[in-house]
């Protein structure tokens, strides 16, 4: 059988009652390890985009699921550091050959997580189990990316960035931040956002599908996405709430405005391009 039709079999024996940790033989190991392998190598992954659409792959996602629930949890080491969990950390030796880099002391990357080439992991950062890292992307300090998270080409992710994992409900699609995005320090993408490519995202913006994004270029309110060389950033705007008797002064809620890039914008992003060389 495939991978996908191995992994969906042990799915299907999972909701059955049949399997379990307890039960689960080494065979159904082996299958868990291969389709770890196939996540690393970035042969399947957990969201794929079909006629403009990102949609979940929901066969991978319960692949990942299925190694939380038929592993035990273990007593592991890793540089002389004692830590517990069902997952080991991923094995970084084909790294090297494919010109990416991760800096040591704080940088942790989950078994099951795809790092493609000339990619940069600055410590501290956590990438997760599922998680797609695309060819030349920058992984800056203190940044997070969450299970199953979708980061394309050539995509510089800001220092304390955090893309938010989702694992459950299987049919959700999980974040996506698509080719030459940047995004600045202290961004948070969560709940299946997606930006889209060659955007600019300033410092310490929300992207959440319950935060409308202002799209000034084409003039329409949009959740869940941000258009493709868009130049984004935060502001608040005027809540519906308006004037009420516990408060003085109306009330406001945060949103994101997008405007069209601009040749300063894209001169800045560009001048950081000698960092990863």
């Amino acid at each position: 059988m495939s991978l996908e039709a191995d992994v969906r079999a042990l799915w299907q024996r999972h909701e059955d009652g049949e399997l379990s940790v307890e039960t689960a033989t080494a065979d159904d190991a082996d299958t868990l390890d291969a389709f770890l392998d196939a996540l690393e190598a970035g042969d399947v992954r957990a969201a794929e985009k079909t006629d403009g659409e990102w949609t979940a792959v929901e066969w991978v996602k319960r692949g990942v699921l299925l190694n939380f629930a038929l592993r035990e949890t273990e007593r592991r080491e890793y540089g002389g550091v004692a830590y517990h969990d069902v997952l080991p950390l991923r094995d970084t030796t084909d790294l090297a050959a494919r010109g990416t880099r991760n800096t040591p002391d704080g940088t942790v990357l989950r078994r099951g997580a795809h790092l493609g080439s000339d990619c940069i992991v600055m410590s501290p950062a956590f990438v997760n189990v599922g998680a797609y890292v695309g060819d030349g992307t920058l992984v800056d300090s203190c940044d997070t990316v969450g299970s199953c998270a979708q980061v394309g080409e050539d995509v510089k992710l800001g220092a304390n960035t955090l893309l938010g994992g989702v694992l459950e409900p299987v049919e959700d699609a999980p974040v996506v931040v698509e080719d030459g995005v940047s995004l600045g320090a202290g961004c948070r993408v969560t709940s299946g956002f997606v930006v889209g490519e060659d955007s600019v995202v300033g410092e310490n913006t929300l992207l959440t599908p319950r935060i409308p994004v202002y799209d000034l270029v084409e003039e329409e309110v949009l959740y869940g996405e941000l258009p493709p060389e868009r130049r984004a950033f935060a502001r608040y705007v005027e809540s519906s709430v308006g004037d009420h008797d516990l408060f003085e002064g109306g009330a406001y809620k945060p949103a994101v405005v997008a405007m069209d890039l601009e040749a300063e914008t894209l001169d800045a992003t560009q001048r950081e391009e000698v960092l990863r060389s």
